[in-house]
């Protein structure tokens, strides 16, 4: 028995040495990217227990594989304002890894973007997507174009632009990007009319998120937030908890945060707040979800508004303030790293029960800690907003058959992928050591199964 420990010691040293020094060739090779070192040792540190076990990994090189892009692309985006002014952006795409399927993964447009940020969420999106049990590979683009304050036309005019070069390098399969923060329908609709325009053909698998009208599925509006509230509630069953009668707190009020809101209300929550990027706001008596929707859907107000037709209501500016609201639930579906070490150490303090990532990387790695050291429930944004791109991949299956489902087979298809997301990674995170801690599981799983075609697929 001391015999076999000290093998298994030995064996978790070499993995554990084998790790960090991939991680510092990473670290060495993409400087000054520290939102996609974050992401790659959040991910890396989960499986020295995996190399351990599966030394064949180590001697194929799949780690450095895996976490440098297949691809690259940088591209200039010029286009004129409703003054005749030329603006310049510039666009990325980031196309991770092809293994298991067609580069799959949003466009987000908005200042942040730079090569770090695509980099990081690529290259999450190559676990998350694996997750899903679908035939998708992980990529990520965008550009760092703001379409807030933006004229129809400017948006118009720059999406063209964008397509125009994007369109060399995508297609339904080859690479299918979707939407992400500040890309919604209407941006959707502009970029696939200009895709149709050059290819001259209607290839309608090559953009998910489209409207209705024209390949859209059903249900892919709802999908992220949805899909985020089923995984908690399959942490929050495991424990003998449910939504019916907490107090949630929800930050954002985009696509997923509506729509997270939505499915937690259905399932007998109260939401008392939820945020933009300039502020939140806080109602006792629990958001008015149709008011929620009509400034940010319709009307494209600040949620400082809503407090006009809630006069109960508060509103604060500024958004880290929103997690001292005491809540059973916090649903972070914002942007990423908005859950510092302080703000989880407060929910904590509050009585938090449970955290489910709506957003990518919502929580630093900090924060993270704390709440695995406090026994709360975490779902990873990995697993817990998977939901988006698994009904992309819906979107894909329906226009490859030209066969539209109905919203109940959707929901009850998404229901289900993410009910195996979290059997999937709980039982991987017991498997390999780490019971419990959906952190550690969720990346595993992911991984072997993109690593497992990488190994079948030879050097390449």
């Amino acid at each position: 028995m001391a015999i076999l420990q000290e093998i298994q010691q030995e064996s978790m040293q070499i993995a554990k040495d084998y790790v960090n020094e991939v991680y510092e060739a990473v670290k060495k090779r993409n400087p000054n990217e520290s939102e996609f070192h974050q992401a790659v040792k959040e991910i890396f540190d989960s499986l020295v227990p995996v190399f351990a076990k599966h030394p064949e990994y180590m001697k194929y090189s799949v780690l450095e594989r895996i976490s440098e892009p297949e691809r690259v692309i940088m591209f200039r985006v010029p286009w004129v304002d409703d003054q005749g002014k030329v603006q310049v952006n510039r666009g990325y795409r980031v196309q991770f890894n092809s293994n298991i399927g067609p580069y799959k993964g949003g466009l987000r447009f908005h200042p942040s973007v730079n090569a770090s940020i695509i980099k990081f969420l690529g290259f999450e999106q190559i676990f998350k997507n694996s997750l899903t049990g679908q035939p998708i590979g992980g990529g990520k683009g965008g550009s760092d174009f703001d379409p807030k304050g933006k004229s129809d036309m400017e948006v118009m005019r720059f999406t063209q632009s964008f397509m125009t070069e994007l369109c060399k390098h995508i297609g339904p399969d080859v690479d299918v990007p979707a939407g992400d923060i500040g890309v919604g329908a209407r941006e959707i609709g502009y970029l696939f009319g200009q895709y149709k325009r050059i290819r001259g053909a209607y290839e309608a698998g090559v953009l998910t998120g489209k409207g209705l009208g024209y390949g859209g599925s059903l249900t892919r509006t709802e999908a992220t937030g949805y899909g985020t509230v089923y995984f908690v509630e399959e942490m929050l069953k495991d424990k003998g908890l449910s939504f019916n009668g907490s107090t949630v707190v929800v930050s954002g009020s985009g696509n997923v945060s509506i729509y997270a809101i939505e499915k937690a209300h259905q399932l007998g929550a109260k939401v008392v707040a939820c945020s933009d990027s300039n502020g939140y706001i806080y109602d006792p008596n629990g958001i008015n979800l149709d008011t929620v929707k009509q400034l940010k859907e319709v009307e494209r107000k600040r949620i400082q508004e809503y407090v006009l037709a809630h006069p109960e209501a508060t509103y604060v500016e500024g958004c880290e303030g929103i997690w001292s609201i005491n809540c059973d639930i916090a649903l972070p579906c914002a942007t990423q790293n908005e859950i510092n070490e302080d703000a989880a150490k407060l929910l904590v303090a509050n009585g938090v029960k449970a955290i489910g990532e709506g957003a990518n990387m919502p929580s630093t790695l900090e924060a993270i800690d704390v709440f695995l050291g406090n026994n709360v429930l975490f779902g990873p944004a990995k697993a817990t907003n998977a939901g988006g791109v698994a009904v992309s991949a819906l979107e894909m299956a329906q226009n490859s058959s030209r066969m539209p489902w109905s919203f109940e087979e959707v929901d009850a298809k998404l229901h289900d992928i993410m009910k195996n997301i979290y059997t999937n990674s709980i039982t991987a995170a017991e498997e390999y050591g780490q019971p419990g801690n959906l952190v550690v599981g969720a990346n595993i799983a992911g991984f072997i199964k993109v690593a497992d075609a990488m190994m079948a697929q030879g050097i390449v």
